[in-house]
């Protein structure tokens, strides 16, 4: 089956009771880690369901006594509601009901094994979970940031940098904490950005949404704060903190993984359940293709289109993911806020474009070239 969403965990006989299962419609009933109830992939992938078994028991007369468990649930998949009732030879032993927000909370019994793909990114990654223990990485990966940056830029202009890409990340942990995981903290990797850690796995699309579009969010709220000190101020510092940070963030939005925005994409295409869905994905991707090279931003429709073709691409292994998918208020709000961001963060490159000096205007040059 792949990887399952873990719908339910109870106890029953002693004994850890635990539903699994996908939006396809596909689920598995384990007591005590051993697979007894199956229910394949169907049409009829919500709505009333049961699943039973027969437990085999010694009595205290040497006779085997057989037990009849049966689950029962009612599920929707969007928004997320399970209703369920456990039955032990037909007498009632628990009911209750889980929601989204008891999805997020949940420490899976079977820990999710992610099979990553190799890159400069992922080696990196690795590198940094195998060392992340010892603080003093942390500062030697910050003290050679700021070496490779004032090389190639200058000092200031290095530790500029660095508070903005600490900020960025900061709002990755903020998402993080919120949503109740475990941060390792932030670590700053020369030439390719920075990375916010946690050793604990999301559970649902809606966190992933979060937890990746909080980290240019907080980026969009440092290039406003830059944009009004400059307006006050007149300080060329700030408005080139502005323009160059709007363009940093605007990168991480693009809709390529490992980036910010192909993970918010990837959750808001793969919650969908129907041809529908994608083909509203795929125009929206498209319009988004037409206005970046209607405005000159050919760089941005490039990627813009590559991202597009690769969300398509694996949209229909969307039912093998463990994640909880986003419900059409998740969805339409995520796409709502992520539209949001980018036009916010180009609007501050424009502007900067038609009132600054060349400085001010290379980052929409970039976007041009």
């Amino acid at each position: 089956m792949g990887y399952a969403v873990e719908l339910l965990n109870i106890n029953c006989l002693g004994k850890p009771l635990r539903l699994e299962g996908t939006p396809a419609g596909w689920q598995q009933l384990f007591w005590d880690n051993t697979l007894v109830a199956e229910k394949n992939a169907s049409a009829e992938r919500e709505g009333i369901s049961a699943l039973q078994f027969e437990l085999a028991a010694q009595s205290s007369d040497g006779s085997t006594a057989m037990t009849r468990v049966c689950l029962e649930t009612d599920l929707q998949w969007q928004p997320f509601l399970l209703k369920y009732r456990l039955l032990v030879d037909e007498q009632e032993a628990l009911q209750g009901q889980r929601n989204t927000r008891d999805i997020e909370r949940q420490i899976p019994a079977v820990p999710v094994v992610k099979t990553n793909k190799l890159s400069l990114l992922g080696l990196g990654a690795l590198a940094l979970k195998l060392l992340k223990s010892a603080k003093l990485v942390k500062v030697a990966l910050a003290g050679a940031s700021v070496a490779a940056y004032s090389w190639l830029f200058s000092f200031q202009f290095a530790i500029a940098l660095i508070a903005c890409l600490v900020f960025h990340e900061y709002g990755h942990i903020r998402a993080m904490k919120y949503f109740g995981l475990k941060t390792k903290g932030i670590y700053l990797i020369p030439f390719m950005g920075g990375l916010a850690l946690s050793d604990e796995k999301i559970n649902t699309r809606w966190q992933d949404v979060v937890i990746s579009i909080m980290g240019p969010s907080f980026g969009l709220l440092l290039s406003i704060a830059c944009l009004v000190i400059y307006w006050l101020t007149g300080s060329m510092l700030f408005a080139g903190l502005a323009t160059f940070n709007a363009l940093l963030n605007l990168f991480n939005l693009l809709p390529i993984l490992p980036l910010d925005g192909g993970h918010i994409l990837k959750s808001i295409s793969f919650s969908m359940n129907s041809v529908l869905g994608l083909a509203a994905c795929v125009a929206g991707a498209a319009f988004g293709v037409f206005i970046s090279y209607t405005l000159g931003l050919a760089l941005l429709g490039f990627l813009l289109l590559i991202g597009s073709v690769e969300i398509v691409f694996e949209w229909r292994g969307r039912h093998q993911s463990h994640l909880l998918p986003l419900d059409r208020y998740g969805q339409i709000f995520s796409a709502l806020w992520y539209l949001i961001t980018v036009g916010a963060l180009i609007s501050i490159i424009w502007y900067f474009a038609s009132h600054g000096d060349d400085m001010l205007r290379m980052p929409l040059q970039i976007l041009k070239s």
